[in-house]
């Protein structure tokens, strides 16, 4: 390890290293932690090092490793976000459902080091008791385990009170007496009908046979239900987005129906961010439409304005696209915003419009005139808020990646929004206006029933 870092260490990109070896109780896992030197005193990136140091970890030999970075948003599992758990009625049945996923992970390369959770590497004795000679003995199932229990684990008996203090008294072989398959020699139980050789003690490995095999240290469950995970890394250029959808495609071809499937770590934050979005994006619009209709007292001139947020919507996704970002929780934090930014826009061209209809001028004449007149404003708050996003952009230094989300989908959806709405919510007012009336209209219609109930007085 020492010489696979040993580059990167002397580039003064690498601080520190510590390594943990055994962590998790078992012996053949390590754990090698690099502490990064501060972001401007080394010249790559976190990203850079990463991928630096991938092709070297992988041909280590005699051991499969990979290298992660730390997530962000304070997310455990940072090393492995792709976490999808299996579950099923039994372990026998997981186990088979899940190595047929592994495989499925295991054939992509985008996917580093995948593996699954259940391994079975604990050593195990299985005793088998022969029953039928220790019913001719006379001796009970309950009576071995009771033996096995005291002899091999331990048991407690009964409890001393001494100056007011209570003790358990606790029976159990000596350590030594206690350590491997031959001991059961040593024990002996008393039968219950005396033998042929008239001995009446018999030792407790001439009723059970002993065999070695390999179990799971542990044995987990996912929503009480028997549970296998699977855990991979990424590549850096994999979105977990995309990992989970492959990993989904190949579970609903691989798996029977009564496979529970599950996620786990950033996968289910993934998960549940993804559901939640859509719900706070459609209450964000539905907020934005009432308080716009309680600012026009009407329905139709709201709608004018909420239509053009699909097009900033398109904008940002294109600009992401664009960069080569992904739809992640800070690009979606822009989005929203994009929501009352639009609205601004139109919300200039529809309140004019409806004040030169007001003064008595036809929808069209209204909306041209407002068009015209107000197109050097919505320009010029469009641009500032452009040249406000620009330093996210081009953001630099720790962090920088959120950053430059929120950036790109600010600028690209206020950008290629602005052509189109110039020309699309002009267009939109001319359609719809005509559905509702002028306040000066109301208030005219208003003052003649007024003026008509003084001259019948």
């Amino acid at each position: 390890v020492e010489r696979t870092l040993a580059p990167q260490r002397a580039s003064g990109n690498i601080d520190t290293i510590y390594s943990l070896v055994g962590w998790g109780n078992r012996p053949y896992r390590a754990f090698v932690v690099l502490r990064l030197a501060p972001w401007d005193e080394r010249a790559a990136s976190q990203a850079e090092i990463v991928t630096a140091l991938q092709p070297t970890v992988r041909r280590l030999p005699g051991a499969r490793a990979a290298v992660a970075s730390p997530a962000g948003l304070g997310l455990r599992g940072s090393s492995t976000p792709l976490r999808i758990v299996v579950g099923g009625s039994d372990f026998e049945q997981v186990k088979q459902w899940a190595a047929r996923l592994l495989e499925h992970a295991e054939a992509n390369d985008r996917l580093i080091n995948p593996q699954m959770d259940f391994e079975q590497n604990q050593p195990q004795l299985n005793l088998s008791l022969d029953r039928a000679r220790a019913n001719d003995l006379g001796i009970s199932a309950e009576a071995i385990a009771a033996t096995l229990q005291v002899m091999f684990a331990s048991r407690e008996l009964t409890t001393y009170i001494d100056r007011g203090r209570e003790y358990p008294v606790i029976a159990q072989a000596r350590a030594e007496d206690r350590r491997t398959p031959g001991d059961l020699d040593n024990v002996f139980l008393r039968a219950g009908a005396r033998v042929e050789d008239g001995a009446s003690l018999v030792p407790l490995s001439a009723l059970m046979s002993a065999s070695e095999r390999a179990a799971a240290a542990e044995l987990r469950r996912f929503d009480r239900l028997p549970s296998i995970s699977i855990q991979s890394g990424l590549a850096n250029d994999y979105a977990l987005g995309d990992a989970l959808a492959y990993m989904e495609e190949g579970a609903a071809r691989l798996l029977p129906d009564s496979a529970r499937l599950g996620f786990a770590g950033q996968s289910a934050v993934l998960k549940d961010t993804s559901g939640d979005i859509a719900l706070i994006f459609a209450a964000a619009l539905l907020i934005v439409f009432l308080v716009l209709a309680a600012q026009f007292e009407s329905f139709i001139h709201p709608i004018v304005i909420m239509l053009s947020v699909p097009l900033a919507v398109a904008g940002a996704v294109y600009a992401l696209s664009v960069a080569g970002l992904t739809l992640n929780v800070y690009s979606q934090i822009g989005i929203i915003l994009l929501i009352g930014l639009m609205a601004k826009n139109g919300i200039l061209i529809v309140e004019f419009a409806n004040q030169l209809r007001d003064s008595g001028a036809s929808v069209r004449d209204a909306v041209v005139d407002a068009a015209v007149l107000r197109l050097r404003p919505i320009v010029m708050t469009v641009i500032s808020t452009i040249l406000g996003a620009v330093p996210l952009v081009i953001a630099t230094g720790a962090g920088a990646e959120s950053r430059i989300a929120i950036g790109s989908v600010i600028v690209g959806g206020l950008g290629l929004a602005l052509v189109f709405t110039l020309f699309l919510t002009p267009v939109l007012y001319a359609l719809l206006a005509g559905f509702s009336k002028p306040r000066s209209a109301i208030e005219k219609a208003l003052e003649a029933e007024l003026a008509g109930g003084s001259l019948s007085d």
